[in-house]
């Protein structure tokens, strides 16, 4: 049912781009914006994971450099029954995590250093479920795309006045076909695009809390990451402003209302809803504290003296990228 839904919605946002097309340059604008429609579908779909990874400047780890955070997502996707996605790392003070790829088998989860820097074992446990439930329902390949095309729409809408002003002949309602390509159609791939992330944020909140067991280790992340987001400015996202709905939570400056403007749902929805989620489960003994051996999900690869204890280091050092010799991940 969701590759229908995911089907449907590419179908509309690629009639939309070509309809666009079609009001700068009559039939021949519409065919031309059908192939870019079709080549950028494409490409997006095998390369969209590593363009926003390079954005970002992520970096690839693994469990020799990131023990503790390379172990948590092999955990949790081993309860979620996915294929061990790609671990990457992002060196930015914003506490944020995104998940990318076009399918579970080539996927790619990160998180930034300040994401596992300032929340505990069970909150990062929250959030990397999150976005492994956006794996699982290939909510990567469907956001990316869209907003691709959403982008290219608005691009069309932007060259509408210089290109179509003068190509009457082509296009069939003249000024009013450039107004509508230049205004309501970018307008229209807005919503498009926002309706999608918004509401796939509470099915992968929901599916998140699922996986890794409490629905509360997800809503005490997202209050923490929501406060410190506003305070601390994500360069590479103002950069690349198109990335923003598929970080966790919104990691661009004044986004704040729960309305159609906004790429994600309002944080204290969210997390009133995870309430109500762990009040219906509560009749459900609570996943109790690791014992000497395990994890909150089951034996551990490692002694847990491996794992840095985070009282005993100083807040602006890592406790997630470090080696079995205590040097920093992968920018040491």
């Amino acid at each position: 049912m969701n590759m229908i839904r995911t089907a449907m919605l590419l179908a509309v946002m690629t009639a939309l781009f070509m309809g666009v097309g079609y009001l700068i340059g009559g039939t021949g604008g519409m065919m031309i914006a059908f192939v870019i429609a079709a080549a950028m579908n494409l490409f997006s779909y095998w390369n969209a994971d590593k363009m926003v990874l390079r954005m970002h400047h992520a970096v690839e780890v693994d469990e020799r450099n990131a023990p503790e955070y390379f172990g948590i997502v092999r955990d949790l996707a081993a309860r979620a029954g996915l294929p061990m996605p790609r671990v990457y790392l992002i060196q930015n003070d914003q506490p944020n995590a995104f998940a990318t790829g076009r399918n579970p088998q080539n996927a790619a989860v990160a998180a930034t250093t300040g994401l596992l820097d300032r929340l505990s074992y069970e909150e990062v446990a929250g959030v990397m479920a999150h976005e492994l439930a956006h794996v699982q329902n290939r909510d990567t390949l469907t956001m990316t795309i869209t907003a691709t095309l959403a982008g290219a729409i608005s691009m069309l809408g932007n060259f509408a006045l210089f290109f179509g002003g003068n190509r009457d002949n082509n296009n069939p309602f003249g000024f009013v076909g450039i107004l509508v390509a230049m205004i309501v159609a970018p307008f229209a791939a807005m919503m498009v695009q926002m309706a999608i992330s918004r509401t796939r944020e509470y099915s992968a909140d929901r599916r998140g809390a699922e996986i890794c067991g409490n629905p509360l280790w997800l809503a005490s992340a997202l209050d923490k990451i929501a406060r410190r987001a506003k305070k601390v400015v994500n360069q590479d996202a103002e950069r690349n402003p198109a990335t923003a709905h598929m970080f966790i939570i919104n990691p661009l400056s004044g986004e704040r209302m729960d309305n159609l403007f906004s790429t994600h749902p309002d944080t204290d929805n969210r997390i009133a809803a995870l309430q109500a989620m762990a009040g219906e489960i509560r009749s459900t003994p609570e996943p109790q504290p690791r014992e000497e051996n395990h994890g909150p999900w089951g034996a551990r690869t490692e002694a847990p003296e491996s794992r840095p204890q985070p009282k005993s280091e100083p807040k602006s050092e890592p406790r997630w990228g470090r080696d079995a010799n205590g040097r920093k991940g992968p920018w040491s």
